[in-house]
C-alpha cells in the first residue's frame, strides 16, 4: 500500500558550530516522504517555487516518490534559515521566508484521494482538514503539529483531532496543549480530544505511545555518539513509522511498536548529516540492521 504524505516542502540553511550548509531540500513533507520511501510507495503533496533546483526534484525520483500532487507556483520556495548551539538541543530561527508556501492550498489528484494511509505533516491544522475532506475513506491518517499552531491556530487543531486516527508532537507541545506537566496526564487528555493512538516525541529520549486499547509503549531512539544535524528527525521518524505499517500485515494495533522502532532508526539516519544528505546514502538493508542491533539494545 501507499502512503500520502502533505506537508511542506522547503530549502534549509542551517548553521551549527562546526559546519553551514544553504538551502538544502528540506520541509516536513520532503523528510518525511524520503523516510517512508524505504518502505513503501509514496506520493507527496506539497508546492515549491520557480527556484526550487531541478536536483531536488531528481533526489524525489530516486526514491520513487510520486510527485503529481507536487505544486510549482511563480516565487520563490519556503526558506528557513536556523542556527544549533553546540548540545544540537536548542536551536533559533534565523529567517523565515515564506514564498509561496503562505499561499498554498493542497489540492489532492484523483489518483490520491483513495490513499489508505494518510500522513498530514506539520502545516497549518486547516490545510490538514482540508486533505481529509478530499480523502475517500483512508485507512490510516496521521497528523503531526507543532507550538506555532497551538498558538494561533488551536481551534482548528482541536477539530482536526476529532478525525485522525493517531496525533503526533513533541513533550513541550504536549505539556502546552493540555496544561499538564506530567506526560502521563497529557496523554489522557489528549485521547478524550479524539485521537485512538497518541505519539509524544522526546528527542534523544525516544517517543511515548499510548493506545486506548493497550495502553502505554515507550519506544528508544537509536544511540548515536556524533550527532551532525538534528533537523527533520521529527519528520523522519513520523515518515519511517507510517511507511513500515503501510506493508506490514496484520491490525494496526499489533504493528504500531515495532513501525516507531523504524521510525526511531530512520530518525538516526537523519541525524548523522545535514539535512537529507544521510539519509539519501542509505538503504534498506542498513536500516534493517540498525533496527535488529536497536531491538538487540533494549531486550533483557
Amino acid at each position: 500500500m501507499s502512503v500520502l504524505i502533505v506537508g511542506s516542502t522547503a530549502l534549509d540553511s542551517i548553521k551549527t558550530p562546526k559546519a553551514e550548509n544553504p538551502r538544502l531540500l528540506g520541509g516536513s513533507a520532503s523528510h518525511a516522504a524520503v523516510a517512508a520511501s524505504f518502505f513503501a510507495p509514496v506520493k507527496l503533496v506539497g508546492v515549491v517555487g520557480e527556484d526550487f533546483p531541478q536536483r531536488y526534484v531528481q533526489l524525489y525520483k530516486r526514491h520513487k516518490v510520486d510527485l503529481e500532487g507536487l505544486q510549482v507556483a511563480a516565487g520563490k520556495t519556503f526558506h528557513w534559515s536556523g542556527e544549533y548551539e553546540v548540545n544540537m538541543n536548542s536551536r533559533r530561527t534565523l529567517a523565515t521566508e515564506l514564498g509561496v508556501f503562505e499561499t498554498f492550498t493542497p489540492k489532492l489528484p484523483v489518483s490520491y484521494q483513495a490513499s489508505p494511509f494518510v500522513l498530514l505533516a506539520n502545516i497549518a491544522p486547516s490545510l490538514q482538514s482540508h486533505v481529509l475532506k478530499q480523502m475517500r475513506r483512508p485507512e490510516f491518517v496521521v497528523a503531526d503539529t507543532m507550538d506555532l499552531w497551538l498558538n494561533i491556530a488551536l481551534p482548528d487543531l482541536l477539530q482536526l483531532l476529532k478525525s485522525v486516527d493517531g496525533f503526533v508532537l513533541n513533550d513541550s507541545e504536549a505539556r502546552q496543549l493540555t496544561k499538564e506537566d506530567n506526560l502521563i496526564s497529557a496523554l489522557k487528555k489528549i485521547h478524550k480530544l479524539g485521537p485512538k493512538y497518541v505519539i509524544i516525541k522526546k528527542g534523544e529520549h525516544g517517543a511515548i505511545l499510548s493506545s486506548r486499547d493497550t495502553g502505554l509503549f515507550i519506544s528508544p531512539a537509536y544511540p548515536l555518539a556524533r550527532v551532525v544535524d538534528p533537523t527533520g528527525a521529527g519528520d523522519s521518524f513520523v515518515g519511517g513509522m507510517m511507511g513500515y505499517l503501510s506493508t506490514a500485515k496484520g491490525p494496526i494495533e499489533t504493528n504500531l511498536r515495532r513501525a516507531m522502532i523504524y521510525g526511531s532508526v530512520v530518525a538516526s539516519f537523519c541525524c548523522e548529516g545535514f539535512g537529507l544528505t544521510f539519509t539519501t546514502r542509505i538503504t534498506r538493508r542498513a536500516i534493517d540492521a540498525r533496527f535488529k542491533e536497536l531491538a538487540r539494545l533494549t531486550r533483557f
